[in-house]
């Protein structure tokens, strides 16, 4: 479990394909000087398991399944990262809970400054987007942010510079894949309601 608050954007340092999975070696800092073998760390928002691990460089070994449904396939040596380590008990609850299970990628349409701030339009999945709600909250690439317009399939989310600084939201663009999560709650509230409507029960 994530809260969405990235801790370090990291660098890809090398990918090795396999015929069934590709391990990825990344590349971080201090934050990320003691992680333990068997891990789980949030990869622009991909929840992954470290399989080796050394002074900030880690290793996580990724499924072709988990590579085709999340942008980590479209990655190149030296790509930016998001990183976050998990939820502890005692930790502060910053961002939203962020289970690291992608919904689906979506495509930058817009990435363009308002003043000091910046205007994301993202094009997302529309099963992704009738999950979302006017200022509730959605996960991209890892990071927990607020839902200011939904049109259609688009999502407008605004970025402080803080954000775009410490994320890999600084080299965005059009074009760009990205990870989506939809908030947990709204998940299970459409499962709910689908299993009623199913049985042909309704709701008063």
């Amino acid at each position: 479990m994530f809260t969405g608050i990235i801790q370090e954007a990291g660098i890809l340092q090398s990918l090795l394909a396999g015929n069934e999975s590709t391990d990825l070696t990344i590349r971080a800092s201090a934050a990320f000087h003691d992680v333990a073998l068997g891990e789980s760390i949030a990869v622009n928002g991909v929840c992954l398991t470290a399989v080796a691990a050394n002074a900030g460089v880690m290793t996580f070994n990724v499924l072709n399944e988990t590579l085709r449904v999340t942008n980590l396939g479209y990655l190149d040596q030296g790509a930016c990262v998001n990183l976050e380590r998990s939820l502890r008990a005692a930790d502060r609850m910053g961002g939203h809970f962020v289970t690291g299970h992608v919904d689906g990628v979506g495509i930058i349409q817009e990435w363009s400054q308002s003043g000091n701030d910046f205007k994301l339009v993202i094009d997302c999945p529309e099963d992704v987007a009738s999950l979302c709600v006017k200022k509730g909250s959605i996960s991209i690439d890892g990071i927990s942010l607020t839902v200011a317009e939904i049109n259609g399939q688009e999502l407008v989310v605004w970025i402080i510079p803080h954000t775009r600084d410490m994320t890999n939201l600084k080299n965005a663009r059009p074009g760009i894949k990205v990870n989506l999560e939809s908030d947990m709650i709204g998940k299970y509230i459409n499962n709910i309601l689908d299993a009623r409507l199913a049985k042909g029960q309704t709701i008063t």
